[in-house]
């Protein structure tokens, strides 16, 4: 295993520069998932990782060596694609030794690799079928183990469950998780799929534009967004906001937006906050609390049955929000009453729109 230390790195794509000045460190061993809205240039940068593109400016070391003009060959990676790229006229056995018999890998070699691979990956009553005769989990399956036989420094993954259904995304992702712990490989993954980022990652970049927005444990960035994209990017369904201002009462800070007056003096402000500054107030649905003494008053607009929770969308005085409750909770219709847990809120600057 190897670590990946990304500076200041450029990539242009024809004429569009995609990425500027990125820094990113992955740590050996690491899983790192690159998460973010398509466009954002996650695979982008994943293929720069890979060799696929020419940098532009910045340097990409892999376990410390400089790689940045390396050809993809001589970089110690092992890449797997959202198609899975099998050879169709070979059964799974060869298309996993491949890449070995052509680099002159001994037979013995091979035979023990392919072996530990089907292993891990309960390939083993596949290994003469082809690829034809295989579900597409299983195709994956194969692609995955076609990169573990290299026993590469740095495993890159492209999306490589977008293409199954979501039964199969979710056997394959546990996995996955369980197959880095036995490697104990470096790897990073792309995906746009929150999910997979949260369960998957041990450290993950949410990006946008080209540009790492936050890079932080799953639980850092789902509770501690460092800006409204990441707030709101993150969550199904998304974190609730209200607009509005902050001021000082009697030595309090209290934010308010004409309808709600929140005490908000103890959240931990980067700095002090000046009176009647512009601020988004953010609350997770599952930090909205339905209950009979809330301060604030909602219409219930709609009632999702999400099997062990519900979803309840209320109407506060034109801002929708979402309040999750667990299926056992009376039922509510008309109008009701929440309150905002104060130790779960986030606040951001409006005109920045960076945490506050």
């Amino acid at each position: 295993m190897a670590n990946v230390s990304i500076r200041n790195l450029g990539i242009e794509l024809g004429a569009n520069r995609v990425i500027s000045a990125l820094d990113l460190d992955v740590r050996a061993g690491e899983f790192v998932v690159l998460l973010g809205p398509s466009g954002c240039g996650k695979s982008t940068l994943l293929h720069s990782i890979a060799g696929l593109n020419d940098a532009a400016a910045g340097s990409i070391e892999i376990g410390g060596r400089d790689m940045t003009y390396a050809d993809p060959k001589d970089r110690g990676i092992a890449l797997v694609f959202q198609s899975y790229a099998l050879y169709p006229t070979m059964n799974v056995e060869k298309n996993l030794s491949f890449g070995l018999r052509i680099a002159g890998t001994p037979k013995d070699e091979i035979a023990r690799r392919v072996a530990r691979a089907a292993d891990m990956l309960q390939l083993g009553p596949l290994l003469q079928r082809k690829p034809g005769q295989l579900s597409g989990g299983q195709r994956q399956r194969v692609a995955i183990g076609r990169a573990i036989v290299r026993q590469a420094d740095v495993f890159l993954f492209d999306e490589p469950l977008s293409n199954l259904d979501a039964k199969l995304r979710t056997e394959l992702r546990r996995e996955l998780k369980l197959l880095h712990h036995q490697l104990g490989a470096t790897m990073i993954y792309v995906t746009h799929d929150q999910v997979e980022a949260m369960t998957l990652a041990d450290r993950m970049a949410v990006m946008q534009g080209g540009v790492i927005q936050q890079f932080d444990t799953p639980d850092a960035i789902y509770r501690r967004p460092e800006n409204l994209f990441v707030a709101t990017f993150l969550g199904s369904p998304g974190m609730n906001l209200f607009r509005g201002r902050l001021s000082r009462r009697d030595g309090r800070v209290v934010f308010g937006d004409g309808h709600l007056a929140l005490d908000v003096s103890a959240y931990p402000f980067r700095q002090p906050p000046p009176d009647g500054l512009a601020c988004v107030l953010g609350v997770r649905p599952e930090d909205v609390a339905v209950r009979a003494d809330g301060p604030c008053r909602g219409h219930v607009t709609l009632v999702e049955a999400m099997g062990a929770h519900r979803v309840l969308w209320l109407d506060h005085h034109g801002t929708q929000v979402a309040a999750i409750v667990q299926d056992d909770h009376p039922a509510v219709a008309g109008s009701t009453p929440f309150a905002l847990r104060p130790d779960h809120l986030s606040l951001f600057d409006e005109a920045s729109t960076q945490r506050l």
